[in-house]
């Protein structure tokens, strides 16, 4: 029976990581994802979970720990944001590479510079090449479900891979919203004990952790990494039809919105596809056929599932709020654009910056970007292919 409940997102993460009691957890504080260890910190010293703590000096740290404990046989994570994540860099390449089931709970903040602690995507889409699945939340409830599903992914044997749970910096890491819990039972019983197969701390079956590949093999090693990647599609939809049967609670790769008989579709992730559906409901009541596809799942990218879902619009926005610094656009916007092209479905598609930093991002500006491309294909109008969403001139 779910359990009727109000809270944070960084409290329902944290809710969860009590639920599914994992063996270590180390980490570091950092705006906005702060909250999250300490929460956990305060159910392990009430005795609510046996989860081994470790406090650590650094991000880079939190993260070479989360590695060292999941290569000996512990199921692990950590938290962090913007900075933090930086700051990891070269162990997030190294837990990809090394093929560790780790989840790392990511609350997007803004990159420095100028400093900021505000959201958006900068952080999780910079680390987008680490080999790290991504998995987006709009809202709290998804915070929660994501996570509960993040290590069923992680572990199957056709993927283990680290999974990068994210949701939004401030906007639901820190508003409180009505949510639905899991029995605790429930919890454990979906995500089940770890029994990995060969991990270093295991009598008698000695294995090297991060050893030097010589080119003979290192190509090969980082296919099968590729490989375990695609393979994980397919797994991301399987624990979610698991997880629907408990929690009556459906996820894909991406969800669509109002999209079935729609001419004008705005590609969105994370929060702010809150803000493009109450959009769209609005536009839909003055007979606009418009919708909204909002991305889950960022790696692995589904390119051919979205080509497939946008075929048959006019025109699609791609909205990114990160700047990919390439003269071109976002890295939604080079994507979604490179998935039409393969699957030769050629329709409009203009790439929008928004919410950089925290910037404001309303109904008002997402009726503007539909007006746009209304206008982009029944007048003929040029809309500017890279433009930014309320910037000051």
């Amino acid at each position: 029976m779910a359990i009727k409940e109000r809270m944070s997102g960084n409290e329902a993460v944290a809710y969860a990581i009590r639920q599914v009691n994992p063996d270590v957890m180390p980490a570091f504080p950092i705006t906005p994802s702060t909250e999250i260890p300490q929460m956990v910190s305060t159910y392990i010293a009430n005795g609510e979970m046996d989860t081994e703590f470790i406090p650590v000096e650094s991000e880079h740290s939190s993260m070479s720990a989360t590695i060292g404990a999941e290569a000996a046989g512990a199921r692990s994570l950590t938290a962090t944001s913007s900075a933090g994540l930086a700051l990891m860099w070269e162990e997030l390449l190294l837990a990809a590479s090394n093929r560790m089931p780790c989840v790392l709970t990511l609350v997007n903040r803004t990159l420095s510079g100028p400093i900021n602690i505000n959201c958006d995507h900068s952080d999780g889409m910079g680390a987008r090449d680490t080999g790290w699945i991504q998995i987006y939340a709009e809202n709290n409830q998804e915070a929660y479900d994501n996570f509960i599903q993040a290590f069923p992914i992680a572990e199957d044997p056709r993927v283990h891979l680290p999974v990068m749970v994210c949701q939004d910096g401030f906007i639901t890491s820190h508003a409180v919203e009505n949510i639905e819990l899991l029995e605790d039972e429930t919890v454990r019983e979906f995500v089940g004990e770890y029994e990995p197969e060969e991990y270093l701390l295991n009598p008698g079956k000695p294995i090297a952790v991060g050893p030097y590949s010589v080119s003979n093999y290192a190509m090969e090693a980082k296919k099968n990494q590729e490989i375990a990647l695609e393979n994980s599609k397919e797994v991301i939809l399987e624990i979610a039809k698991k997880f629907a049967a408990i929690s009556g609670k459906e996820y894909s790769l991406f969800e669509e919105y109002r999209t079935e008989d729609a001419d004008y579709v705005m590609l969105i992730i994370g929060s702010a596809a809150g803000t493009a559906k109450q959009a769209v409901d609005e536009l839909r009541e003055q007979g606009k056929k418009v919708g909204v596809l909002k991305l889950r799942v960022f790696r692995p990218f589904p390119a051919e599932e979205i080509a497939q879902a946008l075929r048959n619009c006019k025109a699609v926005a791609i909205m990114d709020r990160c700047e990919s610094y390439n003269g071109n656009g976002g890295p939604l916007g080079s994507e979604v654009t490179a998935a039409l092209f393969r699957g030769k479905i050629m329709i409009e598609t203009v790439n929008y910056i928004y919410g950089l930093a925290g910037r404001d991002f309303t109904v008002s500006d997402v009726s503007h970007v539909f007006s746009e491309l209304e206008d982009l294909i029944e007048h003929g109008k040029e809309v500017e292919q890279y433009q930014y969403i309320r910037l000051r001139k």
